[in-house]
């Protein structure tokens, strides 16, 4: 049997799973990551107007004349702390987060392709929409609305992007 296994994803990186010696593979590998590059023709987008990103992610990636908008959810980019308040309160900052964040690639909330709004329960669906339509006034986006199980912090709303820069 192989001692470890290399499976190369591009030529700049690659991922390299051990098989520990025993005649059962682990239950999740071990795995080791070369340095990751980001790609010549992607761009990272930053701001401090919205909060950092809690995980190994960027607020925002730019391709072309796209722009990829993480999701935001509602914390106060001063504080890095969840806002105070219900759905109306976490919408609207979310929503701040995004407006940041797609201003900081470069384009424009009426650039916005696509949206993308989870919520913890559709209950809140109504009152979601009408924050929404405040934000983006006439211009109407494509969007989905998907209700999930959680969100990250036990927030009640995230909302992510893809707009054009354009």
């Amino acid at each position: 049997m192989f001692s470890h296994l290399v499976l190369r994803t591009s030529p700049v990186r690659a991922i390299r799973l051990h098989r520990f010696a025993s005649s059962r593979f682990p239950s999740s590998p071990v795995r080791k990551m070369s340095s990751i590059q980001t790609h010549p023709s992607l761009s990272v987008v930053s701001t401090q107007n919205a909060p950092a990103a809690v995980g190994p992610y960027s607020q925002a990636i730019k391709v072309g004349e796209l722009v990829f908008c993480s999701g935001c959810i509602p914390f106060d980019p001063k504080t890095a702390q969840v806002v105070e308040g219900g759905i109306e309160e976490q919408t609207e900052q979310a929503l701040k987060n995004l407006r940041a964040v797609v201003e900081a690639s470069g384009s424009e909330l009426g650039k916005v392709a696509k949206t993308t709004v989870f919520l913890k329960s559709m209950d809140d669906f109504v009152v979601v929409n009408g924050i929404y339509a405040k934000f983006f006034g006439d211009h109407r986006p494509a969007r989905s609305a998907v209700e999930v199980a959680r969100l990250p912090k036990d927030v009640l709303v995230e909302v992510e992007c893809i707009a054009s820069l354009k």
